[in-house]
């Protein structure tokens, strides 16, 4: 049975670290300026759990063998080795900070520093179950939106409770796509209608959470054109899995003109 057991553990193992090795399952590929170090985070990350993971379950697998069932061997109790506890704690601890501190650069340059003057403002709502993207429109200011105003039924303006008598309203632009200009930094602003939700876009190695009543900031800027999938990566409801968008990057020209046509058609 000890021999079964350590054949089915080294199986497991090396099977699987064998997939995440060949990266048959992994993120698409990176459209964003942050991408690259994200990528590389995750690979360092990857590299050394992985060498813990194997040679643990190496070890498991043997100890299986050594320690099976046998008439002729006696149990015999140990309080464990203090030392050696101490040792795998500390190295443990510094590993967790090590790869934290590494990391924290990456995650907080995209929430942390405000975004660049001039970059594309998008306010990003989440509401069970789609998304919802509004831009300020000429004069650069979001319009006024009231809670009794809100009718999710409505979808555009309506779902989100845009107040008409705002002058600053007069120019928002409402829509079900999220389209931005390459090269350009965009700056978002999450919120949330209803529950938590998680607004994620792969390709950009963009995610948040939206959480009812806060405005979170953050941006990334796009390096490549094309559609991207945005999705909610929070279990939000029976509809969760419908909760799908799409990304637009296309060229300065191409999302001038997308913005002035929907302006245009609020005149």
């Amino acid at each position: 049975m000890g021999l079964v057991l350590l054949c089915l553990i080294w199986l497991i193992t090396f099977v699987s670290t064998y997939f995440f090795v060949a990266k048959t399952w992994w993120l698409p590929v990176g459209a964003s300026t942050a991408a690259a170090a994200i990528d590389r985070q995750f690979s360092v990350t990857f590299v050394l759990m992985g060498i813990i993971f194997v040679a643990a379950q190496v070890a498991l697998g043997w100890f299986a063998w050594q320690y099976r069932d046998r008439s002729s061997a006696r149990a015999e109790y140990s309080h464990g080795n203090t030392k050696l506890e101490i040792l795998w704690t500390t190295l443990t601890a510094i590993l967790f900070v090590g790869l934290n501190l590494a990391g924290s650069p990456i995650w907080a340059k995209e929430r942390f520093r405000p975004a660049e003057p001039g970059a594309t403002q998008v306010e990003v709502t989440g509401m069970q179950f789609a998304w919802y993207f509004r831009y300020p429109g000429p004069d650069g200011k979001f319009g006024i939106t009231k809670p009794e105003l809100v009718d999710p039924s409505a979808g555009g303006e309506g779902a989100l409770g845009l107040d008409a008598s705002d002058p600053g309203s007069k120019d928002d632009v409402v829509t079900g796509v999220m389209e931005v200009p390459v090269g350009r930094e965009v700056e978002v602003i999450l919120r949330a209608h209803d529950v938590i939700h998680s607004f994620f876009v792969p390709s950009m190695r963009f995610k948040q959470d939206a959480v009812p009543g806060l405005a979170i900031h953050m941006h990334f800027t796009p390096t490549e054109t094309g559609d991207y999938e945005i999705a909610c990566a929070e279990l939000c409801g029976l509809g969760h899995y419908k909760m799908h968008g799409t990304l637009k990057v296309v060229g300065q020209d191409e999302f001038d003109k997308w913005l002035a046509a929907r302006e245009a058609e609020k005149q």
